[in-house]
């Protein structure tokens, strides 16, 4: 690898792709390349309110490059060839070559799940399937909404509120808000039951069918849009390319973020197992990829100027979530999930909600350099 001016390709620009390709970009030599498959940046975080049907800016990425001096390739990667370094394109343009790689491709909707979802649901972890959920939401007097993890639980109450005629039902595998205190928990039955989302706990969906769902034990819920926000899985591009993968096929990385099979490589966000120093794999989602961003960007500039690099350190998680406008749960955890502190609730936590999103999908894609204060480095 060149030590003037490497190149650096960068795949994926999500919140943690784009962020880093703007920092790599700015405060290197590097010659940096960013490949997304489409020429906007969407707001995932706000995918429940698109299904909902509130007007949501997507930002051109061209606009949110300008003055980086980032070059931005708009194609999808159909192979990743780790013994040449390419990269070669749905397009069928000249493969694109680096020396080192950020892989941040992200997650998507497990679909696949069970049968028929594929066919008759609508995920929110896609913007257009976001948007396919809310042209059927016109004439939908019946949603299912199947998963209640923080994107079940923000859809939910988004479609019961923005859809008061509407029957929302919410369908979990476990009990509901156990990733919550109690505090926590007795907080959501009380916005659900007033937002008037009909529950239905430990219930898995065995099929879904043009008219609702198939729940194990025999049980049909009748609806008239499915809504899944239940698991969510990776590209297998990684795995296909040989790199070491997790069971689930997300990359496996060190503490420093870089590939335990490739050197070259770094993977941040959903599409890689992220371990601490101390020996935790972050979950997916935005905060913890933002963070995992953040160090893999120092451990790269580390290592370009000859250094060693300091580990991911985390030493607590937490949990915002919306339920509507104007209400919110916000739980801190413990890296395990394990609720822990003072659980937040109310109005108070939709503002903080509304500041993050207004944060994360404005000001840190424009002023990248703050996302670097979230990661603690001695």
């Amino acid at each position: 690898m060149t030590t003037t001016s490497p190149r650096i390709a960068v795949l994926g620009a999500g919140y943690t792709g784009l962020t880093i390709a703007h920092l790599l970009a700015r405060r290197t030599a590097a010659q940096v390349t960013l490949v997304n498959d489409r020429d906007r940046f969407v707001e995932r975080m706000r995918n429940h309110q698109v299904a909902a049907g509130h007007t949501v800016r997507h930002l051109p990425l061209r606009d949110l490059l300008r003055g980086s001096g980032v070059r931005l390739v708009v194609d999808r990667v159909t192979r990743l060839d780790t013994t040449d370094r390419r990269i070669d394109l749905a397009g069928g343009g000249e493969p694109l070559t680096y020396d080192l790689l950020v892989y941040a491709l992200g997650s998507h909707a497990d679909l696949d799940a069970v049968p028929g979802a594929a066919e008759h649901a609508c995920a929110v972890a896609g913007v257009e399937q976001a948007e396919r959920l809310r042209d059927r939401m016109g004439a939908a007097g019946t949603v299912a909404v199947v998963g209640a993890g923080p994107t079940g639980l923000e859809t939910a109450a988004e479609l019961a509120e923005t859809h008061p005629g509407h029957t929302v039902r919410l369908i979990t595998g476990g009990a509901l808000g156990r990733e919550l205190s109690e505090r926590g928990r007795d907080h959501l039955r009380r916005a659900l039951d007033r937002l008037g989302v009909q529950v239905w706990e430990n219930a898995t969906v065995a099929k879904v069918d043009a008219n609702g769902v198939l729940l194990e034990g025999g049980r049909h819920l009748a609806a008239d849009a499915v809504a899944w926000t239940a698991g969510f899985r990776v590209s297998g591009l990684a795995a296909q390319a040989g790199l070491a993968v997790d069971e689930h096929g997300r990359m496996l990385v060190d503490a420093t973020l870089r590939s335990r099979s490739h050197p070259e490589v770094y993977g941040i966000g959903d599409a890689a197992a992220a371990l601490t120093r101390d020996g935790h794999v972050l979950r997916m989602g935005c905060g913890p990829g933002g963070l995992a961003g953040a160090c893999a960007f120092h451990a790269i500039t580390a290592r370009l100027a000859g250094r060693d690099p300091e580990p991911l350190r985390v030493e607590a998680d937490a949990l915002c979530i919306g339920l509507g406008a104007r209400d919110g749960i916000f739980q801190p955890t413990g890296l395990d999930g394990t609720p822990r502190g003072r659980t937040l609730t109310g109005r108070p936590v939709a503002l903080i909600k509304k500041a993050v999103l207004r944060t994360t999908g404005r000001y840190n894609l424009r002023h990248p350099g703050v996302s670097l204060l979230a990661a603690r480095q001695r």
